[in-house]
């Protein structure tokens, strides 16, 4: 009873110091150039003569426009640059207020909705289109080339606005100086089908809002389209636009083919431009969450790049408003790479991270380096109940294991981490509810304090009475209430577990083919390994608490798993020579604080 309380209290004082930090921020950030702006919507013409629409901002003061050389930072937006509600304008810049301190300091703004959506014209049949890396290039020079601007251009956006940043970089566009995305994706298969797996829930409400912006919601016309005639037409154009959920379910392997004939996949992952981004120089400053959709992406951005770069990764979802509490680090990279301001952005440490449960003060940490190099990945063996469940030390029996027969009732909550991708609200159960329904194993309560950041990695060998399964492996922390606290998770189906190394560099990570010819069904009486990684994390885990490991074969609030009568057994085996276990990536030693403390974030 008391949990929803405590929660409440949370949430209430979270909103409280975010009040709170856009008042100390607005004290302690450089003087502003500006104290007004104005907004005018139009049509930019692309290479291939297709209008794109674009909503700009420039700074005034007192009532007069800047004409000075001013830097530019825009948004590729897939969600409408600006739309009427009740007969109000709703502009991106209501969406993402900090946009307006960065007016007031000095910059231009720009949104454009990409080809196909919005007030533009165009089709989109894929969800990332080649079309999308040259109208990025041709808007970004479009911009450069105006006689208020000094040339420099950067960007910024989160989510599928991330992923046009990924794009544009790699067209290298001749004045694009810096980019911003914040999380946003790397390898499109895993977004689609994590381990195989089909995120359902994620794609079904994600494409219909798609659907419903395209062809239901109006965006905002253009400044020379005050009827609205000429954003019908473009409407009209986005009636056959691609069915997100059609498309995701129909394609389940990694080498699935369209009805065109193409590897959505491979073709549209943005992973396929690294070399490209990589080319081109570009600095990037990432902005990542523990409890997003995508931390394991931009770390894999983060080590795929050698360009100018910055990662900060905190303790948000994707939904989480981190705007203003990040807006003086934008505000410093920006003014660094396209305003030519020696700030020191680029002599601090590369990678710039919360650690959820540390000592007030000493949360945020810096490195250079991913892993740490205090990292030590530390097997804990899955073990009899009787023996704590969790530990240490290795099996030595030659026999050993324990049964779980599958009960597609398991979920861990409508309130997830991939629910909060498309808007609902974070809200993780006491998990101990579910872990009823699972088969757990547990540690002993801690004798002191444990710190884990990077990637948890697990190894389960399975036998099952069915050809194939679906495991989810949860981590988690249970207090001495015996309420369970989500921490992370990570997933894979069984007959995806073929392993092989991949183009880029994986940071050492499980990756699996997932193609139609790599798929092995499951041995009822020969156990079968399955390796693969949870979500990275970076928490501490307070004396006196535990460590809990819950394995189900079902979660049916966020994923599509094939239901079968009766529902299988499967067998995790725990002996000397299947030992399943999950490596936990413990810090041998304190990681010292980040220089800036929180007065940055």
């Amino acid at each position: 009873m008391l949990e929803p309380v405590l929660r409440r209290l949370e949430d209430l004082s979270w909103r409280a110091t975010a009040v709170l930090d856009r008042v100390k921020l607005r004290r302690t950030l450089p003087a502003t150039v500006a104290n007004g702006r104005t907004r005018i919507s139009s049509y930019v013409e692309m290479r291939d003569q297709t209008r794109i629409a674009l909503d700009l901002y420039r700074p005034t003061r007192d009532g007069v426009l800047l004409e000075v050389g001013l830097p530019v930072v825009w948004i590729f937006d897939r969600y409408h640059r600006a739309d009427v509600e009740r007969g109000r304008l709703r502009t991106r810049l209501d969406k993402e207020y900090w946009l307006e301190a960065l007016i007031r300091h000095g910059y231009v703004v720009a949104v454009a909705d990409v080809r196909g959506s919005g007030a533009s014209f165009g089709l989109r049949r894929e969800l990332v289109t080649e079309q999308d890396r040259w109208d990025a290039y041709d808007i970004t020079e479009w911009l450069a080339a105006q006689p208020w601007s000094n040339g420099r251009v950067g960007m910024v956006g989160k989510s599928f606005m991330g992923m046009t940043q990924f794009l544009a970089a790699s067209a290298a566009p001749p004045h694009l100086a810096a980019i911003c995305p914040e999380r946003t994706l790397f390898d499109l298969y895993a977004f689609a089908h994590p381990g195989g797996v089909f995120r359902h829930d994620y794609a079904r409400a994600w494409g219909a809002h798609l659907t419903e912006l395209d062809r239901v919601t109006p965006a905002a016309p253009v400044d020379d389209d005050a009827s609205g005639a000429e954003r019908a037409r473009a409407v009209e154009e986005h009636a056959e636009n691609v069915d997100v959920e059609a498309l995701f379910a129909a394609l389940a392997f990694r080498d699935s083919v369209d009805h065109s004939g193409a590897m959505p996949y491979v073709d549209q992952s943005p992973s396929r431009h690294r070399a490209e981004v990589a080319a081109s120089g570009i600095p990037v400053y990432q902005i990542a969450g523990w409890l997003d959709l995508w931390p394991r992406d931009a770390l894999l951005w983060h080590r795929n790049l050698p360009n100018p770069r910055r990662l900060v990764i905190g303790p948000w979802a994707h939904t989480h408003d981190s705007g203003w509490k990040l807006f003086p680090d934008r505000l410093r990279w920006f003014d660094h790479w396209l305003k030519g301001v020696e700030n020191g952005v680029m002599r601090e440490p590369a990678i710039r991270y919360f650690t959820v449960g540390a000592r007030r003060g000493t949360e945020w940490r810096s490195s250079n380096e991913w892993p740490l190099s205090a990292q030590r990945s530390t097997p804990f063996y899955f073990a009899a109940k009787s023996d704590g469940g969790l530990v240490l030390t290795a099996p030595i029996a030659a026999d050993g294991g324990d049964e779980y027969r599958v009960d597609y009732s398991t979920t861990s909550g409508a309130g997830s981490r991939w629910a909060n991708g498309y808007g609902r609200e974070l809200r993780y159960p006491d998990m101990s509810g579910n872990d009823r329904k699972a088969l757990t194993y547990t540690t002993p309560p801690l004798t002191e304090d444990l710190e884990l950041t990077g990637h948890p990695v697990v190894s389960v060998w399975l036998t099952s009475t069915a050809g194939d399964a679906d495991v989810f492996v949860y981590l988690e922390e249970v207090r001495r209430s015996g309420h369970s606290s989500y921490v992370t998770e990570g997933v894979l189906r069984a007959s995806h577990r073929a392993e092989r190394e991949p183009e880029h560099d994986n940071i050492g990570l499980p990756y699996h083919q997932s193609c139609e010819r790599a798929v092995a069904h499951l041995s009822p009486t020969e156990p079968s390994l399955l390796r693969f990684d949870l979500h990275p994390v970076s928490r501490v885990f307070r004396r006196g608490r535990r460590l809990r490991v819950a394995i189900t074969g079902a979660d049916v609030d966020n994923a599509s798993t094939p239901v079968l009568h009766p529902p299988p057994v499967l067998t995790i085996h725990r002996s000397v020579r299947h030992p399943s276990h999950i490596s936990l990536p413990v810090i041998l030693s304190t990681v010292a604080p980040a220089g800036h403390g929180d007065a940055r974030v």
